[in-house]
């Protein structure tokens, strides 16, 4: 199971490493306690945003550069929990249809072709 707060911990320890700077120094600029500083990278507590804000502040990072980071990190937890598994995460399945001409919601007329990919079928809806 992927655990958000383990990912956040892993990039904020990274950030603060990057930096060359110890758990006391940012702990204090941020305004945090050290211990609790060291549960939030250890993935052991959720950070609010508003600590999240602060440990940014303290660290001269965006929050949406450190919150970019923790994504890319999820892309790949995820892509490696698919992997281990071996089996195609839900949102990647589509429905297979038969080429027909549907109008959308928006009433716009599309055209779907069905592709055929070797391990499962994909649904492609072209404009």
């Amino acid at each position: 199971m992927i655990l958000l707060r383990r990912l956040l911990g892993d990039v904020l320890r990274r950030q603060r490493q990057r930096q060359g700077r110890t758990l006391r120094e940012v702990s204090s600029s941020a305004r945090v306690s050290l211990g609790y500083l060291s549960e939030v990278e250890r993935g052991q507590k959720e950070a609010s945003s508003e600590l999240l804000s602060s440990i940014c502040d303290a660290l001269d990072v965006r929050m949406s550069e450190l919150m970019r980071e923790v994504s890319d990190e999820l892309a790949l937890a995820e892509l490696a929990e698919s992997a281990a598994s071996d089996t195609v995460p839900a949102p990647m399945r589509r429905t297979v249809l038969n080429p027909v001409s549907v109008t959308s919601v928006t009433g716009v007329p599309e055209e779907r072709v069905t592709i055929k990919a070797p391990a499962e079928a994909v649904d492609v809806v072209a404009a």
